[in-house]
Formats: structure tokens, C-alpha cells, sequence
């Protein structure tokens, strides 16, 4: 009779809605991260209502309504690295600023008192490589999940490392963490991208190959060097180890199938992983939850998502994702998991978040805008500086729409939605709703430094990696035109219109006595819309114009303070030129809603 060799430690959301999430948030301050805590009731206000949900019904094992009193957390420990270890690369620089969510902690050391560890067993999807910090464009999806749990009750800790299989995973750190493991605690495995068939690995390399199948087999191989014999099992096998050993320890085992990748098939629909029946078998014959991760996320990609945004949800690869496609796959998670009560692990979700716009009425569809402080002022009774956002609502017709500015100054297209604020308004969207979106005058200054608002110039696809002077963040860097694009696609994705303007002009002029006119995020902000199908309105010429008939000192008093921002006077009339642009726009369905 077969039987498996242990160390002595041997114990013996499918999504149907569209998501929110479409920011690769990498600031913990962030508007995203702020998680707020359960209310039970529903709350509107002009730039970030939302809709707080019923706390999830209690299930046996679930943590009580009311958070009892926490030990702090232990201070952190040096990074786990076994001695000998066939696959780690140890890098002995600190990873990073953000170091308690993208270093592999020491099993168990971020236990919060009496209560459970969620550890997640998993590879590069769900962590990149040893930082995990994304220096190299890629995020594992583990490093946003804690943001979707209630931490009050519930740590997690991500044990995932690059590179891995069920089996490497399984020599160099499944011990290890399990002696952390306690009873109530939770374990995510999700592995499978890197475990290698066909004989490849099994005694070279990394040692990740494994034998196919979910079969009870075995076979031995010799490794080099030292010669020791090590038994190698099937995919499943392996999957059955570790679920036996968590469940000896009084933990959950909870068993997900794996990030998409890229690949189409000659439908153009995103490849299925190879894996997903072995593991479902395994879940069914043991009697562990399974969620299907694969097939949730290919039904965003497939069915939700423009393939010019799946695009973008990878980075220099088909398998690993950017931080926006990292956000996406944890959303997705929690999403899946929110529909599975059955799940005890679902009790510690924080309650799903939703927002509205408090400009909506019923029957008539919201114009947003979103863009700087030309667009909105936030104390504009203090500086008489006036954006023109704040006065557009008076020249459309209040019988048959509503206006929500989103406005935010200082911001450029970029920080608006590291911020967390497109996210609000792609949340409250919905189907006939109308985008005007103008950004550019705060979009030329340093990356990476000081204020770190620009970004890359132009409108292709190119990215690049930098890190953030004033946090040590790593993020990934796009075109001016890319934001543009990319919040158009987002808005068509929910149904809306969107429309892009180029700059409010400035009170500048040229040596013949005209305002000059700005061409450069113009040639850009037009070729962006026209890649995207989108309405553009040259704000900049039709209000320049106006500007051209007034004399000097007529054309000061538009203008507060300095001669980029407006008074109430020329917020009129950049205002007015906004609705003279869309009434010009033949066809297109905001003519109708101007005055």
C-alpha cells in the first residue's frame, strides 16, 4: 500500500455585474484605501456618497458583530528565508516602504490576539517575486486583498512567491507556515502556473516538475548535489497533502483556480486554465470550498471589458498583471467569495460599497466632469477663483439632465485616478450618464518627484516603472493621452458618453496681441478620442476667441489671482463655451440637453 511521506511535522465572484475597482492604487492614503466602517445605512453627498450594506448574515465560526479588544500587533520580524532552499533568491535590500504588505512576513507574526490568520499559498499572480513590490510593473493580487476583509478581525498574512508549483511551494514553505497555523485560521492555495509536466523540472532547474492527473502515484527522483531522493507526486496529490495537513491543524482549507492569462482562442475568447477540473475534483472529493477564479475573471475579460483595456490589466507579459489588473483580480476574490455564505471565510468581508451621485434624479441622466482646479474650486468664497464646472449646471436644461461636478484641484488625469476619484464616479455611472473630461494643465510636471503628477508625454501605449521619491512606491507610468483613453473606455464600459475637452486657455498673449492658443495636450487630447470613438470639444480655441474681442484689461477680470485661474466671469464664459462645443457636436444626444 501507497502511502505519502511527511516531514515529522505531519499531523496524522460567476461575476454578473460590473466591478468598481479600476484604479491600481498603490498609496495607502488613498481615498480607495480608506475602507469606512459598516453603518448600515445609506449615506448621499455630492463627490462621495455611498451605500454602506446590511452586515453579511453570522455563520457558525464567524466573528461576532462587534470587534472585541485586540493585542497589538507584534512588531515585525525578519523575512523567513529557509536555509537551502532550491528556488528562494534572497535579496537582502529592504523591499520596499511598504514593506508590511509586500514582504513575506514570518508565518503567524501579524496574528492580531486570539483571532484568525487568512495565509495565502499561492505564486506570482498572487505575489511577485521577492519584493513584491512591483519594481518591475507587476502586481501579485494578495497585496490588495486586505483591503476587501475587515482587519479588526481577521489578518492576512500573503505567503505566495514567484515562480513556485504545488510542489516547490511545498518542500521550501509549507512546513514552515503551517507551524503558525491555528484552529479557525484560514488558507488560500492557488497554484498551478508554474508546476511543470512531461518530465521538465523533476530533478533540474527549479524542481517544480510533477507528474500529471489527480491520481495517488508517486515517482522518486535522485537530486544532484547532495543526492537526496525525494517522492513526487500528481498535481492533485499534492492539493490533497495540503489540505489534510491544514485540516489537522484546525485550519480551511479553501482551494481557487488560477488567474487568467492572456491568451485568445480563435473566438477570441480568453483561454480557460488547464487546471480548473483537477482542482475542483479535489475540492469536491475532499470537501473543501472551491471558487472559480479563473472563470470569474474571464468573464469580466470576455464579456465586460474592452480587449484594449484587458490589455493594460498585464504587464510585459500575458500572465502577470499590472496594479490595475491586480486590483481587478482581488475585487474579483471577494466578489466571488461575497456570493458563497457557505464559506465561513465570507463573515469577515467588509460590507460591499457602492456609490451614487446625489445629482440624480430619476428619468434624467448625470453629466460629470472630472478634471482640475479649472473645473472646480474648492473655496472659491475665500479666493473669488470660480471653476467653470461649479457654473455649467446654468446652461443645461434642468428639465432633462443633472450635473455632478467631480472636479478636484491640483489634480492631474494621472492622480485623479491614483486618488481613488474615478473610481466614485465609474462606481455611480450608469447607462445614458455623459463624461466630460478636461485635464492637462497640472500633467507636465515631475513624475516621480515633488508632487509626482505628471506623466509620460504623448499618447501611445508606452510605460515605464518608477519610484516615488516621497514614499518609495513603485508605479507604473503612461501616457498623457492613455489616462484620457483609458477613462473613456471605463465610461463606455458602464454605458456612458464621454466627451474630452482640451485646456481652459490662459491669460496669455502673443506678439500680435491674441491669446495664444495651447496645442500640445490638444493634438493629444484629440487623437485620444478619436482612438476611442469619443466626442472632443476644442474648449481651448472657442473660449481663446471670446477672449480675442475684449481688450486687456476687459479679458483681466475673467481671470483670479494669477492667469490660469477664473473669477466667477470667465468660469461663465468657459462654461458657455463647454455647451456652445456640445451643441456643435452634430448628432450627439448632449446637444439636446443645453440650453
Amino acid at each position: 500500500m501507497r502511502h505519502r511521506l511527511f516531514l515529522l511535522f505531519s499531523a496524522g465572484l460567476l461575476f454578473s455585474g460590473i466591478c468598481s475597482a479600476q484604479t491600481g492604487i498603490l498609496d495607502p492614503d488613498a481615498l480607495y484605501r480608506k475602507l469606512p466602517p459598516p453603518s448600515g445605512r445609506t449615506v448621499l453627498a455630492n463627490q462621495y456618497s455611498q451605500v454602506s450594506l446590511p452586515q453579511p448574515p453570522q455563520f457558525p465560526g464567524a466573528p461576532a458583530q462587534t470587534p472585541p479588544q485586540t493585542a497589538p500587533m507584534p512588531p515585525m520580524r525578519p523575512r523567513y528565508a529557509p536555509v537551502g532552499s532550491d528556488s528562494l533568491l534572497v535579496d537582502a535590500v529592504i523591499d520596499s516602504i511598504n514593506t508590511a504588505r509586500s514582504e513575506r512576513p514570518v508565518a503567524g507574526s501579524h496574528r492580531k490576539g486570539d483571532h484568525p490568520v487568512l495565509f495565502l499559498v499561492g505564486d506570482s499572480t498572487m505575489r511577485t517575486e521577492v519584493a513584491g513590490n512591483g519594481d518591475n510593473g507587476q502586481w501579485g493580487w494578495g497585496y490588495f486583498i486586505e483591503n476587501y476583509f475587515n482587519t479588526d478581525l481577521i489578518t492576512v498574512e500573503n505567503h505566495a512567491l514567484g515562480g513556485e508549483s504545488t510542489r516547490s511551494w511545498f518542500k521550501n514553505y509549507f512546513f514552515p507556515m503551517l507551524r503558525a497555523v491555528q484552529p479557525g485560521d484560514w488558507v488560500v492555495i492557488q497554484l498551478g502556473h508554474n508546476d511543470q509536466y512531461g518530465g521538465r523540472e523533476m530533478n533540474s532547474g527549479r524542481y517544480r516538475g510533477i507528474l500529471p492527473g489527480t491520481g495517488k502515484e508517486y515517482t522518486e527522483v535522485i537530486l544532484p548535489g547532495n543526492g537526496t531522493r525525494e517522492r513526487v507526486y500528481t498535481y492533485g496529490e499534492y492539493l490533497r497533502i495540503y489540505i489534510d495537513e491544514i485540516r489537522a491543524k484546525g485550519a480551511h482549507p479553501l482551494l481557487l483556480s488560477l488567474t487568467a492569462r492572456s491568451g485568445r482562442d480563435e473566438n477570441g475568447h480568453i483561454h480557460p486554465d488547464r487546471n480548473t477540473e483537477a482542482i475542483r475534483s479535489i475540492a469536491e472529493e475532499k470537501g473543501v470550498p472551491f471558487i472559480d477564479f479563473n472563470a470569474a475573471i474571464r468573464h469580466k475579460y470576455d464579456e465586460v471589458f474592452d480587449p484594449r483595456k484587458v490589455d493594460y490589466l498585464y504587464f510585459s507579459d500575458g500572465i502577470h498583471a499590472s496594479s490595475f489588473g491586480a486590483v481587478i483580480n482581488a475585487e474579483t476574490f471577494a466578489e466571488e467569495l461575497r456570493k458563497r455564505p457557505d464559506i465561513g471565510l465570507s463573515a469577515y468581508l467588509l460590507p460591499e460599497k457602492h456609490y451614487e451621485s446625489a445629482a440624480r434624479e430619476p428619468g434624467k441622466p448625470v453629466i460629470f466632469i472630472i478634471g482640475d482646479s479649472t473645473g472646480k474650486i474648492d473655496n472659491s468664497e475665500v479666493t473669488g477663483q470660480v471653476g467653470w464646472g461649479q457654473v455649467f449646471a446654468d446652461y443645461v436644461n434642468p428639465r432633462k439632465a443633472t450635473v455632478d461636478n467631480h472636479a478636484k484641484a491640483g489634480r492631474s488625469a494621472r492622480t485623479f485616478l491614483n486618488e481613488g476619484r474615478w473610481n466614485v464616479v465609474y462606481d455611480a455611472l450608469r447607462p445614458g450618464d455623459f463624461v466630460l473630461i478636461q485635464f492637462g494643465h497640472n500633467d507636465g510636471g515631475p513624475i516621480n518627484v515633488g508632487k509626482a503628477r505628471g506623466e509620460l508625454p504623448g499618447n501611445s501605449d508606452e510605460k515605464q516603472v518608477m519610484t516615488r521619491a516621497a514614499d518609495g512606491i513603485n508605479e507604473g507610468i503612461y501616457t498623457y493621452g492613455w489616462y484620457l483613453r483609458k477613462f473613456c473606455l471605463d465610461a463606455q464600459e458602464k454605458g456612458a458618453i464621454p466627451v474630452i475637452l482640451s485646456l481652459t486657455p490662459g491669460n496669455y498673449r502673443d506678439q500680435n496681441g491674441k491669446i495664444q492658443r495651447e496645442s500640445k495636450y490638444k493634438a493629444w487630447a484629440q487623437e485620444a478620442a478619436q482612438q476611442v470613438g469619443a466626442a472632443f470639444v476644442d474648449l481651448n480655441e472657442i473660449s481663446a476667441a471670446k477672449l480675442d474681442r475684449l481688450t486687456p484689461e476687459q479679458t483681466a477680470q475673467h481671470y483670479m489671482r494669477d492667469p490660469v485661474h477664473s473669477s466667477e466671469l470667465g468660469a461663465r464664459r468657459n462654461a458657455q463655451s463647454v455647451a456652445e462645443g456640445l451643441k456643435k457636436l452634430q448628432g450627439h444626444p448632449l446637444r439636446k440637453l443645453m440650453k
